[in-house]
């Protein structure tokens, strides 16, 4: 008999079932592992770097300029696109489009899995993402495609994706750019 209820609506089960949780303070998740942040960022870096089509998603928290915090990550994360040599791909606006809409003509934020898709997009970070959105769409791109995920959160962080580092503000964003080219130049790019 099959398993029944929200945990296996999906192919792959969400990441609390596997028993994985968000990182604490000054910690990363990658994979299954709680690593040191600087590790996480470093990996991430790597993954970014080396992976085909690597995208960058920032969402509606760091493309307006709704606070002061907002207006100093917004050229950080643009800079951190020109380190990693990734795409930017905005999130601006994730509400549902009523009454229909053809995925296939317009790719729309709500279907991150068909922009990755789309895009054959191998590496990708959610930035400044409202949480309960990118909860539910790491879920599904977790499930549905072979992206590696990366979430910075500037809360505690998105089991369901491949590597997360909670708490990032402007500060931690600078510290990610400064290992981002380290990365690189260990990596001769």
């Amino acid at each position: 008999m099959a398993n029944l209820g929200p945990a296996y609506y999906s192919p792959y089960p969400v990441a609390t079932y596997d028993g994985l949780i968000t990182p604490p303070k000054g910690k990363g998740l990658l994979l299954t592992e709680i690593v040191d942040e600087e590790v996480a960022m470093r990996e991430i870096a790597r993954v970014m770097l080396t992976s085909e089509n690597a995208t960058i998603f920032p969402g509606p928290q760091v493309l307006y300029a709704w606070n002061e915090e907002a207006k100093k990550k917004a050229p950080l994360i643009k800079e951190m696109a020109e380190v990693l040599g990734a795409k930017l791909i905005p999130m601006y606006d994730y509400r549902p489009k009523y009454p229909k809409i053809d995925p296939e003509v317009e790719i729309n934020p709500n279907h991150p899995n068909l922009t990755i898709w789309h895009n054959d997009i191998k590496a990708c970070i959610f930035i400044g993402v409202h949480c309960h959105y990118a909860n539910v769409a790491l879920k599904i791109v977790r499930s549905e495609t072979d992206c590696y995920t990366a979430a910075i959160c500037g809360l505690s962080g998105h089991e369901d994706a491949m590597a997360t580092i909670r708490d990032q503000h402007s500060a931690e964003l600078e510290k990610f750019i400064k290992i981002a080219k380290e990365v690189k130049k260990e990596l001769g790019k």
